[in-house]
């Protein structure tokens, strides 16, 4: 198994999650429009602040700056998948705006955070998706007048038009944006879409547009399957986010080596509590 596998998540078939009957697409797929690599300064300039998360050498995810010295990405990028422990942030790099082998900016992580409620190994649940955000403290802002952090906004509502500005396995030299997927359901903390997500998507940003304003609205957590579509799982913020920042206001986010210890589900077992099954990605 390739090492980038390592920050991603299983593809898990989750029960339970509403999905209406009226946007299911054909098992396997969506229809909502493709991916457009940012390959060139014109096309990227307006996500300079979406950036590639080197993690330990060894992995990446996608993180987005909501500050000068903040970005937001998903909690479990900062577990180790082997040992279930949480990764030492000093050997995690922020590249805003990563395009073939050049950043417009590169910073150190300081401090992380990742919500109190969150468990890396525990239970596949709306409650884990739900909690899945973590806030990274860089050790120097970015003050760079062509990377402008992103505003955080409302959750958007089921058929909303969202986006999401992702890198991935196969582009993780520059960062991709499907612009045009929907909000399928809102349930517990949790936003299912029908975005287009892979290994490395991780913490990705979902994006709301409206009235020519773009705003982070949530992260993505998850690839999964809902009754046969295809679907991503992101982490609303509102109240999670507000925990996060709560937290650094507090001093906290030190590095500890120590981490919860859960029973692990396996690839094919199934979890009766849950309702949910592990499959291969």
């Amino acid at each position: 198994m390739l090492l980038w596998m390592r920050y991603f998540w299983m593809t898990a078939l989750v029960a339970g999650l509403m999905v209406p009957a009226a946007v299911m697409a054909p098992a396997g797929g969506t229809s909502d429009a493709g991916l457009q690599r940012l390959s060139s300064n014109e096309q990227g300039a307006a996500w300079e602040a979406v950036g590639r998360l080197d993690i330990a050498g060894t992995g990446f995810c996608t993180g987005a700056l909501i500050a000068p010295r903040l970005v937001l990405t998903a909690a479990h990028c900062l577990f180790d998948r082997e040992t279930k422990q949480r990764i030492d942030h000093s050997k995690v790099q922020f590249l805003a705006g990563w395009r073939d082998g050049r950043a417009g900016a590169y910073r150190d992580v300081r401090r992380a955070v990742v919500h109190p409620d969150y468990v890396y190994d525990g239970e596949v649940s709306s409650q884990r998706v739900s909690n899945d955000l973590a806030l990274l403290e860089l050790q120097q802002p970015i003050r760079n007048t062509t990377i402008v952090p992103f505003a955080t906004g409302a959750t958007p509502r089921p058929g909303d038009q969202v986006g999401v500005v992702s890198y991935a396995k196969d582009r993780s030299e520059a960062p991709s944006l499907q612009e045009v997927c929907k909000v399928i359901a809102q349930q517990g903390g949790v936003l299912v879409t029908s975005c287009s997500v892979d290994f490395g998507s991780s913490g990705a940003p979902i994006f709301s547009f409206h009235d020519g304003e773009v705003h982070i609205v949530s992260v993505v957590s998850a690839k999964a399957e809902v009754e046969g579509l295809d679907v991503s799982l992101g982490t609303s913020l509102g109240a999670t986010l507000a925990v996060l920042q709560a937290e650094l206001v507090a001093g906290k986010g030190v590095y500890m080596s120590d981490g919860p210890t859960r029973k692990r589900v396996m690839v094919g077992q199934d979890n009766n509590d849950t309702g949910a099954k592990f499959v291969k990605p």
